[in-house]
């Protein structure tokens, strides 16, 4: 299969291009290395040092035999994104190329604007381009769980039966977005959903859990193809940060008490996910949608995990409660439904102390990378 990735230069998009070209599908990416440029005005880093887009793409074709096509440019730009697509012909597209960090749309006004115009319009260019060029192609659209919020009733997977003064409908399901980057998935949802019905356009909408774990087979081959580890206050996440801090001896950041409960899922269960969406594509004016998790944890218990797994390794981590930045619930209800890739062939790889062993390894491995000022949660919602 012809499989074009955007933002194949991310967290998530890099290690999928390396799965699907090592299953044999030729694989491009469309990139515009901006999230490269966001460590620079936040002053962060990958935790794991990250070759240049060309030396990884070089790297991976000696490795493996198999070239990458890459395609630079930005999604705004609707004459790149046409010529990309008459170019490559895709008969699959993934969308990993949205400002995905929380943190950073709640930065202020103008980190809010662009998130949401980078998101939102740089979807819209996408859609109008498989319409124009490959209408037959399958959209593969990363969507989050924090699209639902925390509902006090079951998350369904999309879509919701609803009954009404003696009326039965299926609905999308009530989104409860938690930031004005979630807000943008919600829009991208709605449009999809709206493309797919008047077009004829097929579509696949994954709503992601939080990812863990940095590593794939092939990421992990040689160091030029590493994949990204944030451990920072914007764009890392919690279980990342634990380990981070834990290399060099920072007590445990839980935001709150840590009630927070949320979807995890490990990368290699991510990439595989993509896979089974291209293997299963949506019909002609269908929008699928899948809740892509494969386990719920809360915060503070990712933090005793480490400091479990830390102590066993010769480390002694606290856990130190700071403020909560952020407007949410830290105590609730959160029930949400994770079947349909697993009925089509997904085998999870839970979260094990050995991966988290892997985890903490890493960080100890590259430790003077970390920058401890990184930390602390320096943007807040109110």
């Amino acid at each position: 299969m012809r499989i074009l990735i955007l933002g194949g230069d991310g967290f998530c998009g890099w290690p999928t291009a390396l799965y699907l070209s090592h299953k044999g599908h030729s694989v491009a990416i469309l990139d515009n290395l901006i999230r490269r440029e966001w460590d620079i005005e936040l002053g962060a880093n990958s935790l794991t040092p990250i070759a240049a887009l060309n030396v990884r793409a070089d790297a991976w074709e000696k490795l493996s035999g198999r070239p990458l096509q890459i395609f630079i440019g930005d999604l705004q730009d609707y004459n790149f994104v046409s010529n990309a697509f008459q170019d490559f012909r895709p008969e699959a597209v993934v969308h990993f190329a949205e400002q995905r960090s929380a943190p950073y749309s709640m930065i202020d006004r103008s980190h809010a604007v662009f998130t949401q115009v980078n998101n939102v319009v740089g979807a819209l260019n996408v859609l109008f381009a498989m319409r124009e060029y490959t209408p037959d192609a399958h959209l593969i659209k990363l969507g989050t769980m924090g699209e639902y919020g925390t509902p006090n009733i079951d998350i369904e997977e999309g879509y919701l039966e609803i009954e009404h003064n003696g009326r039965k409908d299926v609905m999308p399901y009530p989104k409860q977005p938690g930031s004005f980057y979630h807000l943008s998935k919600v829009h991208d949802s709605h449009n999809i959903l709206f493309a797919c019905r008047i077009w004829g356009l097929r579509a696949t909408d994954l709503n992601q859990g939080v990812v863990y774990n940095v590593d794939t087979e092939e990421t992990n081959s040689e160091e030029a193809l590493y994949n990204r580890f944030d451990y920072d206050g914007v764009f890392g996440t919690a279980l990342n940060r634990f380990c981070a801090e834990t290399a060099i001896g920072y007590p445990m950041t839980v935001h709150g008490v840590g009630g927070q409960t949320r979807g995890f899922i490990d990368i290699r269960d991510t990439v595989r996910c993509i896979e089974i969406a291209a293997m299963n594509p949506a019909a002609q004016g269908e929008m699928k949608v899948y809740n892509q998790f494969t386990e719920q944890w809360s915060v503070l218990q990712l933090a005793e995990r480490v400091q479990s797994v830390a102590q066993q390794m010769g480390l002694h981590p606290e856990i130190s409660h700071v403020e909560n930045p952020r407007v949410e619930k830290e105590d609730h209800y959160y029930n949400a439904k994770h079947t349909k890739l697993i009925d089509l062939g997904l085998q999870p790889h839970l979260l094990t102390d050995e991966t988290i062993h892997g985890l903490l390894e890493k960080a100890v491995r590259y430790r003077d990378r970390i920058k401890m000022d990184l930390f602390p949660a320096r943007v807040r919602w109110s």
